[in-house]
């Protein structure tokens, strides 16, 4: 996959979740995250790793690469119920911008669609405006907070609806 406005060519590839480059990515947006919320009592994003990327909870991982193979962002999908949820979606701050994001969010699309999922929900915070744009961009819709995320207030919770048969390619309104 090439991006829209990528100045070099960046293509999704999926991997397992305890690969380094992409341990190394979550790694970063948890230091980011951390950074953003850092007066909050508790953390309000992160389930801890071990809990989010248990063995058999992970049906996807993305790493987005350039074409000198940089990791640049990353995105999965674990099971939630009968649906995936988008989780630790993450794009280098430099990378930002270069269509990335929307790489990855087709890629998680696309996998959620081969895997028969109807649904993928994510969760985002209240200082995340730029992710909760992104994400109306690519076709969610918000939804009710869902656990563990109903105990946060500042819980921001979107699902996008994955039509049948095409392959994760076609969002209707959730």
């Amino acid at each position: 996959m090439t991006g829209p406005r990528a100045s070099t060519p960046v293509t999704v590839c999926r991997l397992r979740p305890d690969d380094p480059d992409a341990v190394t990515l979550r790694a970063a947006m948890t230091g980011e995250l951390r950074q953003r919320y850092a007066d909050r009592p508790h953390d309000p994003i992160h389930l801890p790793p071990a809990r989010v990327f248990a063995p058999g909870s992970v049906a996807w991982t993305g790493v987005a690469y350039t074409a000198d193979a940089t990791p640049v962002g990353h995105a999965a999908l674990r099971w939630h119920g009968c649906d995936l949820e988008l989780k630790r979606m993450y794009v280098v701050p430099a990378h930002r911008g270069r269509g990335v994001a929307e790489l990855l969010l087709d890629a998680a699309r696309e996998a959620a669609g081969q895997l028969g999922v109807g649904r993928i929900i994510l969760q985002t915070g209240d200082r995340q405006p730029d992710a909760v744009r992104r994400y109306e961009r690519a076709g969610y819709r918000p939804i009710a907070v869902f656990p563990p995320y109903d105990a946060l207030p500042y819980s921001r919770c979107f699902a996008l609806v994955i039509r049948p048969g095409t392959r994760g390619k076609a969002p209707v309104p959730a």
